[in-house]
């Protein structure tokens, strides 16, 4: 089968649904590449390229289309475009099809089959190395800092020089999605003071990973909708969140925004009153202007400036770094393109058993399948029957896991047993092995007080047992070079064989023991910044 990789015809679009490097994967997989002549151009794949990887160069859209059994697209293809399809070809690319009834009529009227990128069903693990919305929203997020950044009029982060001090900029940041992460992370990467909201409350921990603050609404709700995206809070909700969004427009130099819903306009986050109030400078970069934007005075496609606040809203920020965004994508396309043609010998097979490939199929020869039933999502463990004496157990202090204090009772016990046996070795045992015996109980004891106990955090678990071993090592080896004097004020000096044993464990343990936590350091530093 021919793949086919026309020009994108949409104003301003420079990505490609295939790069040079993923052609060769393709033909390994038993398919012939056609791409069409100046495709590339604009992500730096030229014609050259694409003919060195085995990909054959069409010169113009007619005859590509007119020949490819399998289309890749990035846009949803015009109407001009469904008219060069092959009837029952198949297309492959983001489509859209709750915005574009008029377009799945279309295509259905082919009776093409149709993959949508964008109906992936994000919440299967296996269908993330096919997640172009996740790679294309990474690339999105961190270009819309860079586009900020070249709005903005001030350094990211804070200097201090002989001529005169620089505050650090501070960004917040309205959705923490994958594009808002991204966003985060480069964000605070170039020296900003971070700030982000989310109407999910798990991302709350993954804002402050990326050195961002996570700023809270006042109001109780649960924002996951599923599938990775948010759901349309309440109205008290919304409410609070607008006052919160208000305090940040006064504080801040940048706002960033990336709220999304899918299949509904982008909800309307910044007001007009909202921008008058923020610091001339200042700057917003609307990432859901194409859907509407989040804020009220976004125009998409566009930079305007209202009330001295720079506001941009363009439409193609992840087209604006095109070489990157088509290798990710045409990844995306190429982990599909796997799992269509399993047999490796150039053929696909739209299997609906399988939860990805069903999700993504909006028409399948002509029959519009779309929308999807849910995924059949794999049952949650079930929960292991307790013990029914547990409970009992476990109320009278004996249940296992229970950290309650030993009783008066048993501590008098086993310190009755532990003098018994100590009195028994001292009875019997000759005087040179009561001493060391009485050196290593000691050092047990020490050992296990002065390290065991430390608190987990400052090392690793295994760290924390391997320095209370070691612990127990040096103080005997130290009582073994020092032993302490007689009533006379005499030592007993050990043999050279005991001393030299000594000194080699002294120096043993403490190459482990600080060695041990310069390596645990390291191992910090990696998630510092």
């Amino acid at each position: 089968m021919l793949i086919g990789v026309p020009l994108e015809t949409v104003a301003g679009e420079k990505r490609v649904a295939t790069v040079p490097e993923v052609v060769e994967k393709l033909i390994k997989l038993g398919f012939q590449v056609a791409v069409q002549s100046g495709a590339g151009d604009a992500a730096n794949c030229s014609d050259d390229a694409y003919r060195a990887a085995g990909a054959e160069v069409i010169p113009d859209a007619a005859g590509l289309w007119g020949r490819a059994d399998i289309v890749f697209k990035v846009r949803p293809p015009s109407a001009e475009e469904v008219a060069l399809l092959r009837e029952g070809g198949m297309l492959i690319g983001f489509v859209w099809p709750a915005q574009n009834p008029e377009l799945m009529q279309q295509l259905a009227a082919k009776r093409a089959t149709v993959l949508a990128i964008d109906a992936l069903p994000r919440q299967l693990s296996r269908a993330q190395k096919m997640d172009a919305l996740t790679s294309q929203a990474g690339v999105s997020g961190y270009r819309a800092v860079i586009e900020a950044a070249n709005a903005f009029g001030r350094f990211f982060n804070g200097q201090i020089t002989a001529a005169g001090k620089v505050p650090p900029a501070k960004v917040f940041i309205a959705g923490a999605g994958v594009a808002g992460l991204a966003a985060i992370g480069t964000a605070a990467n170039l020296g900003a003071i971070v700030r982000a909201n989310d109407t999910r409350a798990e991302v709350a921990d993954q804002v402050v990973s990326l050195g961002g603050e996570f700023v809270k609404v006042d109001f109780e709700e649960e924002g996951s909708g599923g599938g990775g995206y948010a759901k349309v809070m309440s109205e008290g909700f919304q409410k609070a969140q607008r006052e919160m969004y208000a305090k940040q427009a006064r504080e801040v130099d940048i706002i960033i925004t990336t709220a999304l819903i899918p299949g509904k306009p982008a909800p309307k986050l910044i007001t007009a009153e909202m921008v008058a109030t923020m610091k001339p400078g200042s700057v917003i970069v609307d990432m859901a202007a194409e859907q509407g934007g989040n804020c009220e005075l976004t125009v998409p496609g566009q930079a305007v400036v209202r009330h001295g606040v720079t506001i941009v809203g363009y439409t193609d920020l992840a087209s604006r770094l095109a070489k990157q965004s088509s290798t990710l994508y045409s990844n995306n396309l190429l982990r599909l393109t796997e799992e269509l043609c399993k047999t490796k010998d150039g053929t696909v097979n739209v299997n609906f058993e399988d939860d990805a490939i069903r999700g993504l199929t909006v028409i399948k020869e002509g029959e519009v399948t779309w929308p999807a039933p849910p995924p059949k999502l794999p049952a949650a463990p079930p929960k292991p029957k307790a013990d029914a004496a547990a409970p009992a157990a476990k109320a009278k202090g004996h249940g296992h896991g229970t950290a309650e204090p030993m009783s008066a009772k048993t501590l008098a016990i086993v310190f009755a047993v532990g003098a018994v046996l100590f009195w028994f070795v001292g009875s019997y045992a000759p005087a040179s092995f009561l001493q060391h015996f009485t050196v290593f109980v000691l050092a047990c004891f020490v050992g296990y007080m002065v390290v065991w106990n430390v608190t987990p955090s400052l090392h690793t678990p295994l760290m924390s047992v391997t320095n209370a071993i070691s612990s127990i090592i040096a103080i005997g080896a130290l009582v073994q070079v020092a032993p302490p004097l007689d009533a006379a004020g005499a030592a007993d000096r050990p043999n050279t064989m005991i001393l030299v044993c000594a000194v080699v464990a002294l120096v043993l343990t403490a190459i482990n023991m600080f060695g041990g936590f310069a390596v645990t350091r390291r191992m910090l530093d990696m998630f510092r910044k």
